[in-house]
């Protein structure tokens, strides 16, 4: 699914254009606070924005001067061939600057924002200057076998050397039939398997579909091979398949993910009617199986669905002990995947809130997410990213009932993500997902539906990491964390993990430590502690990490006031050993590992 972009407008002289461009290609406008006047989303600064934006996988179109966005995506460039394309237009639209994701779009998108305002695209790859084409980009529908070979081959072609065109699908290569006519480069576009040598390039158009079905556990193994053996048989490469096709009850197989992995193709489901409509098309029609899953086919139907009406059915069903499959062949490359994508649920940890404690992969599935699920404030925390996006808020204390939601729409076969403040895996949402997946069907857990989705999770900043970050080196030796809440944990539970950590001589980070109703244990926690390390212990009382209001201060462990906390602070308690230390900006705290006994050993 290609990703939207986004236009950005700095300031009113360029506020028409950045609309224009918008409108002409479904995209939003980001505008800068005070500056603009009409915007679907208001950022306030520049470069954070941009960097936001293109970390997070989003083409970007800035109708601004090109430096603003070089020097805003700077910091971050590292692999161009995963860039996303980074383009600026002049204010008054005359000119547009693909700046970065030349093969990835952005000479495209260029060419086309040209043709909408009438003006000028600055493409400057050589590819596209002398020739018209980059042959590392090939058009949708067709892909590229050996792109490492695409560099020599353009190099030879600018040079004035010229290239021939053959194989069983060259009539289909339309894009390629302008190049310069010579036998230094070889250009071949075929759907069977080729070894490229020397000077030649493979071009796949991809009209073929696989459709596979399986029993329930089939071993991966058992229908890879299946899959293997049928391809070798139709002299078909993996790169001509549009896709893996079947049905959506096979969506959580083990086998189906493992065979996407294998022949790197995605995986596409449709549901029992969709399957059953293509019965009349088929060779193989089974009862069997219309009364087990309510179509008479799944490998030769869903073959058939995913290649299109015009299609026809190509090599029939085959099939093992535990696995089958069919291929299918469109008439033309196939530019738009039917059926739908396997459910999601991603469990995104956004850190404190602010953006430059965001990882780049929690900002990437924010990205691709078609709904964010999570706590009102967590979501808003993400400022523009949750622009657009359909969002379900739940308020604290609906954690159960706004997993298992996530869950529920991630089985519609939903792209989701769970929004959830510091690390998702701490104190957090992380383990009540997986509880609900490991929940039998009379625990009140998710529909089997549910169950089948793939689940992923990405590292957040912690309360326990910003603190310690904030404090200077606290977590420097042996420490815990300890929830003061018992709203979940029995009351003599937590008073015998203090008393543990106490005698351990642990840092520990209290989590919940008070709220309006409990405001006893902190203070119990502090007495037990007192018992075991000295009165001048230092303590740091963390409120609204990483937000405008944070807000830091140190205590001795006797002077710890439960009323200068509340549900937004973290506490961190030293050991024993913790120190402040004097620098040029105030008191940092730390807890030495050891290094200068070792050095005064090793001396001795």
């Amino acid at each position: 699914m290609a990703v939207t972009p986004v236009v950005l407008c700095l300031n009113r002289a360029g506020e028409t254009v950045a609309h224009q461009i918008a409108q002409a290609l479904g995209a939003p406008v980001h505008g800068r606070a005070s500056r603009v006047d009409t915007a679907d989303v208001f950022f306030a600064n520049a470069l954070d924005h941009t960097r936001d934006l293109f970390v997070a996988g989003t083409p970007v179109i800035g109708v601004c001067a090109s430096g603003i966005l070089i020097r805003a995506v700077a910091p971050v460039l590292a692999d161009k061939t995963q860039e996303p394309p980074l383009l600026s237009v002049s204010d008054n639209g005359a000119i547009v600057v693909p700046l970065l994701g030349g093969h990835r779009g952005a000479n495209r998108l260029a060419r086309q924002i040209a043709e909408i305002m009438e003006s000028t695209a600055a493409v400057t790859t050589a590819g596209d200057v002398a020739l018209g084409v980059s042959l590392d980009e090939p058009p949708a529908g067709w892909v590229l076998d050996n792109p490492e070979n695409a560099k020599a081959c353009m190099a030879h072609l600018l040079s004035g050397q010229g290239a021939t065109l053959s194989g069983s699908e060259a009539d289909k290569a339309t894009w390629l039939q302008d190049l310069p006519e010579g036998d230094t480069v070889s250009l071949i576009c075929e759907t069977a398997p080729t070894e490229p040598v020397g000077n030649q390039l493979v071009f796949r158009p991809q009209r073929v579909t696989l459709g596979v079905g399986c029993s329930r556990n089939c071993p991966p193994g058992e229908l890879i091979g299946l899959v293997d053996e049928l391809l070798k048989d139709a002299n078909v490469a993996p790169g001509a398949l549009a896709g893996i096709f079947t049905a959506a009850i096979k969506g959580d197989e083990p086998a189906m993910h493992a065979l996407s992995d294998h022949l790197d193709r995605p995986l596409r489901l449709f549901n029992a009617e969709e399957l059953e409509a293509e019965t009349p098309r088929t060779q193989t029609p089974s009862e069997i199986v219309f009364a087990e899953i309510g179509t008479h086919g799944v490998a030769e139907n869903a073959s058939l669905a995913g290649a299109g009406s015009a299609a026809r059915l190509w090599h029939p069903k085959r099939k093992t002990a535990m696995a089958t499959a069919a291929l299918s062949l469109a008439e033309e490359p196939i530019t738009s995947l039917a059926g739908r994508g396997p459910g999601r649920l991603s469990i995104v940890s956004i850190g404190p809130g602010q953006s430059t404690w965001r990882t780049p992969e929690a900002s990437k599935l924010v990205a691709d997410a078609e709904e964010l699920v999570g706590y009102g404030l967590y979501i808003d925390l993400l400022g523009p990213f949750a622009a657009g996006k359909i969002r379900s808020d739940f308020p604290l204390g609906g954690e159960e009932d706004r997993c298992r939601y996530a869950l529920e729409k991630a089985g519609e076969g939903r792209n989701v993500a769970l929004i959830c403040s510091g690390d998702a895996g701490i104190y957090a949402m992380g383990a009540l997902v997986y509880e609900l997946l490991d929940r039998g069907p009379d625990e009140h857990g998710v529909s089997d539906a549910a169950r089948r989705v793939e689940v992923v999770s990405t590292p957040g900043v912690s309360a326990l990491q910003g603190a310690a970050a904030r404090a200077g080196a606290p977590l420097g030796h042996d420490f815990c964390a300890i929830s003061l809440s018992d709203l979940l944990t029995p009351r003599e539970d937590i008073i015998k993990r203090l008393k543990a950590a106490a005698e351990g001589d642990f840092v520990i980070a209290f989590y919940n430590p008070v709220s309006k109703r409990r405001r006893t244990l902190l203070a119990e926690a502090r007495d037990i502690l007192l018992q075991h390390r000295p009165k001048d212990t230092p303590v740091l009382l963390a409120s609204s990490l990483g937000r405008p209001e944070e807000k830091l201060r140190y205590r001795d462990l006797a002077a710890l006031d439960v009323d200068e906390v509340d549900m937004l602070t973290i506490v961190l308690v030293g050991s024993s050993q913790s120190r402040l230390a004097q620098t040029g900006r105030g008191q940092r705290m730390y807890t030495p590992r050891g290094y200068a006994r070792k050095i005064d050993g090793d001396l001795a």
